[in-house]
């Protein structure tokens, strides 16, 4: 008999840890995520009386909300406050949308986001202060929306961040020097916005730099000669500035580039082993690839 209860015990166990949900305030905020957005049309809905793990796009783990995918899904209307309440979450994915209005400073909060994805939609109004705030993140892609302003300062303190993709926006003011302290950087990309000043020497600091998509500014000065440092680079596109002097550009590796274009007035500078017949034109906007 005391083996019965035994089973009995534990078979509740079991069925009460299958029909575990997440928390009420997680719930809370997905429902508003559903709602903001105009979730009955999007093209894959969320039935709201079935456990959140059911959810489209939505991962769940020891009953925390650890990802929400929902790209290319029709969204429409702009992101709640309480979205960040869901501090748990690693991976958001809303590319490829009609989101708008501004990014809420909320956002901020997800401090264990590794992978922030927000291209491809309407978003205006600048970016969050605090956006450093984000100090786990590996992934940051908001481009082709409408942000302003500048580019925070607080960028430099997510040291972990490999991919930074902020262009085709209405970004204005220079590059910021703290920007040059993500030793992580492996691809950046700021084409098509108003950036203007001189590129920061320190950008020779981005060793790990293999995309740097810098086109269509107002860029201006010299290209730093600490350009020289960065031997991983394969796509460069500095092309539609105001650069004063391309004379640096010799110093660079003596390599062949996958990517190299650059305004090519300045008919003096020699250049050691670039192939430029294997040369073409970056995808600057850095498309995510089609899914189903």
């Amino acid at each position: 008999m005391r083996k019965l209860y035994a089973i009995l015990f534990l078979a509740l166990l079991c069925s009460n840890s299958s029909v575990a949900e997440v928390s009420k305030k997680e719930k809370k905020a997905l429902i508003g995520l559903y709602h903001s957005t105009n979730g009955q049309h999007w093209v894959k809905k969320w039935d709201l009386k079935t456990p959140v793990s059911q959810w489209h796009g939505v991962k769940v783990i020891d009953n925390k909300v650890v990802e929400i995918n929902l790209f290319r899904n029709n969204l429409m209307g702009q992101l709640p406050e309480d979205i960040g309440n869901l501090r748990h979450l690693m991976v958001l994915n809303l590319a490829f949308n009609a989101i708008t209005g501004e990014l809420p400073e909320e956002i901020a909060n997800l401090s264990n986001l590794k992978v922030l994805k927000l291209e491809m939609n309407r978003i205006k109004g600048e970016i969050p202060v605090k956006i450093g705030n984000l100090t786990n993140l590996e992934e940051l892609s908001v481009f082709n929306n409408f942000l302003t302003g500048a580019i925070p300062e607080s960028i430099g303190n997510i040291k972990k961040l490999k991919v930074l993709n902020l262009s085709s926006n209405a970004l204005k003011g220079v590059i910021p020097n703290t920007l040059c302290e993500l030793t992580q950087l492996e691809t950046l990309g700021l084409f098509e916005n108003g950036i203007e000043g001189a590129i920061p020497n320190a950008m020779g600091k981005l060793k790990k730099l293999k995309e740097l998509v810098l086109a269509n500014n107002k860029l201006n000065g010299e290209i730093p000669s600490e350009f020289g440092q960065l031997a991983s680079l394969e796509i460069l596109q500095i092309q539609n500035n105001k650069f004063d002097s391309f004379k640096n550009l010799e110093l660079m590796e003596t390599r062949e580039f996958l990517v190299f274009d650059y305004d090519k007035e300045d008919r003096n500078i020699e250049f050691k082993d670039i192939d430029f017949n294997r040369t073409r034109m970056a995808d600057t906007k850095f498309e995510d690839d089609i899914e189903d």
